[in-house]
């Protein structure tokens, strides 16, 4: 019983530091369009769901979403279901690439499969909030389909060339420990 204590507890730390990592990272953005940021931190997000799954992916994803527009000094609900939807979806990479990270292995198939995995869920994730934005809030349906098409393209990007970055760097952590651990055995 107390084991399964440690893993929600480990659960929590590791959600509350991704969601501030993600989250603060946030603020360190470029204006693309009305509202809408090219955001490095999504590699962040990425990276999180990746390690840790949808659950994880989808908390990381609405609270740190939540954080930077608290800072920004309103939270929009719809955006930080959509970040919560992205997380969640790019949160299947192991499922997609048959736990390659943990085998130590991220090669060119792997990126491929990282950045569709990206361009859906982004595409997926905010495309919930469009319809969210246009109901809730009466948002005109033009910007923001506008908004959510130049935020999948940014977030795709950043999470193909950074995410991917961030992931062959946990790959080879792996296969280092992988192959000392077999070291060990010999």
């Amino acid at each position: 019983m107390a084991n399964k204590n440690i893993n929600y507890v480990k659960a929590v730390v590791i959600i509350a530091i991704g969601a501030a990592l993600y989250g603060f990272g946030g603020l360190l953005s470029i204006p693309v369009f009305t509202n809408t940021y090219l955001k490095p931190a999504m590699a962040i997000l990425s990276l999180f769901a990746a390690l840790w799954g949808p659950v994880v992916g989808a908390l990381v994803g609405f609270i740190g979403h939540c954080i930077t527009d608290l800072v920004y000094g309103q939270i929009w609900f719809s955006w930080a279901l959509g970040s919560a939807i992205v997380g969640a979806l790019m949160g299947l990479y192991p499922l997609f690439t048959k736990h390659s990270l943990e085998k130590g292995v991220f090669g060119w198939r792997e990126t491929a499969i990282n950045t569709v995995m990206a361009l859906v869920a982004n595409f997926v994730g905010y495309g919930v909030s469009v319809v969210f934005d246009v109901i809730a809030y009466g948002e005109p349906f033009m910007k923001s389909l506008v908004q959510q098409q130049v935020t999948t393209v940014a977030n795709t990007v950043i999470i193909a060339i950074i995410g991917s970055a961030l992931l062959l760097l946990v790959a080879k952590k792996f296969s280092s420990s992988v192959s000392l651990s077999e070291d060990k055995d010999a």
